[in-house]
């Protein structure tokens, strides 16, 4: 199975968005696992991990993650307006399109 993995500040303010692509996720049938963690938890939770979101208010730090982590998966961030937005089904369409399973 995929996994999705979120990482914010305090990994607090990914809870919502975490929810709401696993309901888009519920709704098109599409099996995959989606968690959120802080970025000080990160390495407890990067097993396994198909893709790597980070939240727009730490986007600085993905050249750190990408020199930590190589290209085991893809590191990428978050639109702004749907973090803002906590639009789960456009940040769970963007993260199907990165494992080019859309």
């Amino acid at each position: 199975m995929k996994k999705i993995l979120l990482v914010c500040g305090a990994g607090m303010s990914t809870s919502l968005l975490v929810t709401k692509m696993q309901k888009a996720a519920k709704e098109r049938g599409v099996e995959v696992e989606i968690t959120a963690t802080s970025g000080e938890s990160l390495d407890k939770e990067i097993e396994n991990v198909s893709v790597l979101l980070l939240g727009p208010q730490i986007r600085f730090k993905k050249d750190e993650f990408k020199k930590k982590y190589g290209d085991r998966f893809p590191i990428e961030v978050i639109d702004t307006m749907d973090y803002g937005m906590m639009n789960g089904e456009k940040v769970l369409e963007f993260a199907l399109k990165i494992m080019g399973e859309k």
